[in-house]
């Protein structure tokens, strides 16, 4: 790969966020882009305004680059409608300017496994709207490889946790109380083996996607540590913040703090996520490239770290 290439990546939430931060560490020349071209400084990367949601937009966003990472997302209650049109005019760009083509993925198209763990060789059996919308986008991109139209590389993770992350179930609904006595949030039964990626290894993992073509024409799963417990990480960060939490057990779907009504709704269909275990093996991402995921206590660290710098600004 050419160091000059331009690497950009589509989409400034906190994945695409840490995805342009690791590019640009690595010293790539990096373009970040979002609707809004607005957010926090990020050393080394150029932000810029884009909508992604048609070709033309696509292929203004994507001008000049070599390698691109579609990291957009959209709110739950869109995704069945928005997200194949987006996929349509990113893959339309790269088909046109010849750029390849790095995807965030979910594990949504496996669906309910019982249990078993999820590698890169498990059946795709989604059952859930989101989940089949998400495998039938997956089936285009590797198609779209297949057939000799693009270079596309897929890398899923599982449930993200780290600096930045808020919309995860081991994010806003977690730390904020775990740090001011209120409310900590378990979803099912927080007994069950559950793995989380560090959003930051979901990056490197991307960034190493992006930095080799040999890995093209497949799905990764993304570096990811063993499954614990939720119970256990609650524990864990007890430990850590030296007092109980305050936990609220959610056996069924209801709003909750940072999960309004509209967003439940639109996740239920996905809550076998934790009535079953949910367990990702990223096994062939580490022997391939070396790729070690963050120890949990190291992750939790620094999640507490930046959850407590958050509240502390959103008190002034």
């Amino acid at each position: 790969m050419n160091a000059a290439d331009l690497h950009v990546v589509l989409g400034a939430g906190p994945a695409g966020t840490a995805v342009a931060a690791e590019l640009a560490r690595r010293g790539h020349r990096v373009r970040l882009v979002n609707r809004s071209g607005t957010g926090e400084p990020i050393d080394g990367a150029e932000r810029r305004r884009g909508d992604v949601s048609t070709l033309e937009g696509a292929l203004t966003a994507i001008e000049g680059a070599g390698v691109v990472y579609h990291c957009v997302n959209v709110a739950y209650h869109l995704q069945v409608e928005v997200m194949p049109r987006i996929q349509d005019a990113v893959l339309g760009a790269v088909e046109t300017t010849g750029a390849r083509l790095v995807v965030l993925d979910t594990l949504y198209p496996y669906g309910e496994t019982h249990g078993r763990v999820m590698t890169e060789d498990t059946p795709w059996n989604a059952t859930s709207a989101k989940g089949r919308m998400r495998a039938a986008l997956d089936k285009k991109y590797l198609a779209a490889h297949r057939d000799g139209r693009a270079r596309v590389v897929l890398g899923r993770s599982a449930d993200f946790v780290g600096p930045g992350v808020l919309n995860s179930t081991l994010g806003g609904a977690v730390f904020p109380g775990a740090l001011t006595g209120g409310e900590v949030l378990g979803l099912g039964d927080i007994d069950l083996p559950h793995s989380y990626t560090d959003i930051r290894d979901a990056a490197a993992g991307l960034a190493t996607l992006g930095e080799h073509p040999d890995s093209d024409g497949r799905v990764w799963h993304l570096p990811t540590g063993p499954a614990r417990t939720t119970r256990e990480i609650f524990q864990e960060i007890e430990r850590k913040t030296g007092q109980p939490l305050n936990i609220t057990i959610m056996s069924q779907p209801r709003p909750f703090g940072p999960f309004d009504e509209v967003f439940i709704d639109s996740y239920a269909e996905l809550f076998y996520q934790h009535t079953e275990p949910q367990v990702m093996d990223s096994t062939a991402i580490h022997k391939t490239f070396g790729i070690k995921p963050t120890a949990l206590e190291a992750t939790l660290d620094d999640t507490l770290a930046w959850y407590h710098a958050f509240l502390a600004r959103a008190r002034h």
